[in-house]
């Protein structure tokens, strides 16, 4: 059985081919540069917010706070580049805030958690209002622009290739790297057994909040991601994110519960849910139905992931 929850990923490729093929038919140009980059840029910042949702998940915990971060990190950022001047420079000390605030707030959700052992779903719920309020604050209306360079940049090509498929492969890397580290043998443990991980010597509390601090930093690449492809700050951005990289790590065989996953299953995962949005609109269905239907799938592929799980 644990062979079979570790390859639930398998049932996630599968279903990701499935949805490509229907909607290559209803897209015949989707193979092309421009569609594949274009399609990428939509779906990259789920990716990376799953990815950083897996590692909270593994450790048995859940961060519902990470559209809020996102949405916090956009407005520092876009704030800061636009007091220094908007000159390179001003650009790399804002990306620079933006990482930085994306990994305090998952420290701040961590030591909450991890050492005043506050519930994860209330405490990160919580945090998600407060830093939400903060984004607020420091950006009341949306619409303050970043500089040309930078839009221009992150649409732009490196190397004959796509900034976003760079951004996309070192995702992939930092998953590799992290998935051959002790810390991630020690966070599957301490979300599987935590009573026994802190038995053996583990420190359980400083993994937590290390996975805490891993998902503030994906969701501030995320959030650089998005304010690369809006081009402004908007202290709204992400809502919808929490719940997304949930069900994505969900559809990538990761077990709630904790102990068990990767988080390359979740970036399948968060393609699929790409893929179901690209079918579910070029299949022409009425707007006020796209929800819904999107909904439904990807209710029916979760409950698919635990009858496999399950048997």
């Amino acid at each position: 059985m644990t062979l079979l929850r570790n390859r639930l990923w398998l049932v996630t490729l599968t279903a990701l081919i499935a949805l490509f093929v229907v909607n290559w038919i209803l897209q015949p140009n989707l193979v092309t540069p421009n569609v594949l980059k274009s399609n990428l840029t939509v779906f990259l910042p789920i990716v990376l917010v799953a990815i950083g949702q897996t590692y909270v998940v593994l450790g048995g915990d859940i961060d519902l706070s990470v559209g809020s971060v996102v949405a916090l990190v956009n407005v520092v950022t876009v704030s800061v580049i636009a007091a220094l001047g908007g000159g390179p420079g001003g650009v790399m000390l804002g990306m620079g805030a933006g990482l930085l605030t994306g990994a305090l707030c998952g420290m701040v959700n961590g030591l909450l958690i991890s050492g005043l052992r506050f519930q994860p779903i209330v405490t990160t719920f919580a945090t998600g209002i407060i830093f939400g309020g903060l984004a607020l604050l420091v950006l009341p209306t949306a619409g303050l622009p970043v500089p040309a360079e930078y839009w221009r940049t992150y649409g732009g090509y490196a190397l004959g290739l796509p900034v976003v498929l760079w951004i996309f492969i070192g995702a992939l890397i930092a998953i590799a790297i992290i998935s051959r580290r002790a810390f991630f043998k020690h966070l599957s443990a301490a979300g599987g057994q935590r009573t026994a991980a802190f038995q053996t010597g583990l420190k359980v509390g400083q993994i937590r909040i290390m996975a805490y601090v891993l998902c503030g930093l994906f969701a501030a690449v995320a959030a650089l991601c998005l304010t690369g492809e809006t081009a402004s700050g908007d202290p709204l951005m992400g809502r919808m994110l929490a719940l997304s990289s949930i069900s994505a790590v969900v559809l990538g065989g990761t077990a709630l519960s904790g102990g068990s996953g990767s988080a390359f299953g979740s970036v399948l995962g968060a393609l699929v849910l790409g893929m179901i949005g690209n079918v579910i609109f070029f299949a022409g269905l009425p707007f006020d139905y796209q929800t819904l239907i999107q909904g439904l799938i990807t209710l029916l592929a979760l409950a698919g992931g635990v009858l496999v799980s399950r048997r």
